[in-house]
């Protein structure tokens, strides 16, 4: 194993190199959290892949193939088909608000009051979500390095937080380029079908796993369902996912590049079912089938490429946590911490908004190690922070581009009742429950058209600056002011 980990360790130093590289790009508030807002369809499209197919994509991926067979796809088939529907359908008008958070958004279409509960749900969901990823480092280095999870959680943790605080989105961007094409390699090029000659074929998996293995809907139709509603929709209004929606240079680079990076999705989440499938052929009595993935990287693999797929997984777990760290910092900036400093007296004008947003990656990213230490399930710490966020934020933010009459009371009450609709089931179902968002989002639909029909439209003037920041236009300039009568 020594050469393995020393493949590992060139391509940790080569990740921070990268990362550091990229400090000198972030000169202003714009360069940090959304790159510029510059980036052409090649790396946008590596960026996006790589923030939605993280430690729970790959380790629960090939786990859900080694439980359920073809059918465990599922989850992250409904990740990329979320990504095609957002490129397709919405990304070209979320690129032209030129917003920095979803936040932002609705405060745009409602009016301010109505991003004080979204910024406090997004900021839960977006810190989860990095949580997640941690927690996935610790299920590959527990097999592997035989170290205590806190060691594994700080050692991964703080490179993500340093390179991620260093440049910000352009360091980000960077080391995301470089995680995309070595998750290629390690996984579709070189995993995949060396798994499958391992196992002696699909002719073999086919006789040696159980009946339904090879079914699409063995999963369960509900199941399927309910990754539909979690991480489809969750894909539609994810702050990590529009972050990287605003890094695009135009709508058309937002559209077509996210299209490409969800067809990605599509086949990363069929290799990862299929590989999960070839472990079960030959490890079929795993104790906890979260360890499928490393075990197959550790057995079935030679010496050297062991290293580079292992080298691959750290790179899911690593985009997706710096994405969704940078999205809770974020959030926590631009939509909590701003709102303290614009009410303190002692808030400067010209306060510093790099540095800040580097403060808060850092506290954010020892919290979500924190958080990590103690939760121990990626799937079930990634369905709470889905069921949160699309119960609480799906109906508003979707009903804010589709419908004109829905409005701030509308807006804030789907927020509640779905968001408390969602923690309520899952306290009393249970946190994998297929309940909690289904009820969640009824919830947030009927109290959304309800309250919006019974009370006042939005302000024609809030609408008119909405209507021409979606069309990309200026927003109209403000009458001038008649001139004063004087008397001689």
């Amino acid at each position: 194993m020594s050469v393995d980990y020393l493949v590992m360790a060139v391509y940790l130093a080569g990740i921070i190199g990268v990362g550091w590289w990229g400090r000198h790009r972030a000169a202003s508030k714009s360069d940090f959290l959304v790159a510029g807002r510059r980036l052409g369809p090649l790396m946008y499209t590596g960026t996006m892949a790589a923030v939605v197919l993280g430690g729970a994509s790959t380790i629960g991926g090939v786990r859900l193939g080694y439980t359920y067979g073809v059918s465990g796809a599922a989850m992250v088939g409904a990740i990329g088909l979320g990504l095609l529907a957002l490129s397709v359908f919405f990304s070209s008008r979320i690129s032209r608000l030129r917003v920095y958070t979803v936040a932002e958004m609705l405060s745009l279409r409602y009016g301010d009051a109505a991003s004080v509960i979204s910024g406090v749900v997004m900021w839960i969901y977006t810190l989860m979500l990095a949580v997640t990823s941690t927690i996935a480092y610790a299920s590959v280095f527990d097999v592997l390095f035989d170290v205590p999870r806190w060691a594994a959680v700080v050692v991964g943790g703080t490179i993500v937080v340093g390179y991620s605080a260093l440049g910000g989105m352009w360091s980000i961007t960077l080391t995301d380029m470089v995680q995309f094409v070595v998750k290629s390699v390690g996984v579709l090029v070189l995993l995949l079908p060396i798994a499958v000659v391992k196992a002696g074929g699909f002719g073999a998996m086919a006789d040696r796993l159980p009946g339904g293995y090879f079914s699409l809907t063995s999963i369960g139709g509900q199941t399927i369902t309910t990754f539909v509603l979690i991480y489809t929709f969750g894909m539609l209004i994810g702050q990590d996912i529009w972050q990287r929606v605003f890094t695009a240079r135009s709508d058309r680079v937002a559209a077509w590049g996210g299209t490409v990076a969800g067809v990605y999705c599509l086949v990363y989440a069929l290799a990862g079912a299929v590989i999960g499938m070839a472990t079960k052929t030959l490890y079929p009595n795993l104790a906890d089938a979260d360890q499928a993935f490393a075990t197959i990287v550790r057995h079935a693999l030679p010496t050297g490429v062991r290293g580079l797929v292992l080298a691959a997984a750290l790179s899911a777990m690593m985009s997706t946590a710096s994405g969704a760290l940078i999205a809770s910092a974020t959030v926590a900036n631009q939509d909590i911490w701003a709102r303290l400093r614009r009410r303190s007296v002692s808030a400067s004008a010209d306060h510093d908004e790099i540095s800040s947003n580097r403060l808060a990656i850092g506290v954010l990213g020892v919290v979500s190690m924190v958080i990590a230490c103690v939760l121990g399930d990626v799937i079930e710490a990634l369905t709470v922070a889905y069921n949160l966020l699309v119960g609480g934020l799906l109906v508003p933010i979707l009903g804010g581009l589709v419908w004109r009459r829905g409005n701030l009371p509308g807006a804030l009450t789907a927020m509640i009742a779905g968001g408390t609709t969602v923690i309520t089931f899952m306290v009393t179902d249970g946190l994998l429950a297929n309940e909690p968002i289904y009820y969640g989002l009824l919830a947030g639909l009927v109290a959304y058209v309800a309250a919006s029909l019974v009370t006042r439209p939005t302000d024609e003037t809030v609408l008119e600056v909405w209507r021409r920041r979606l069309a990309g236009e200026p927003a109209p300039a403000p009458a001038p002011a008649a001139p004063e009568l004087t008397t001689a």
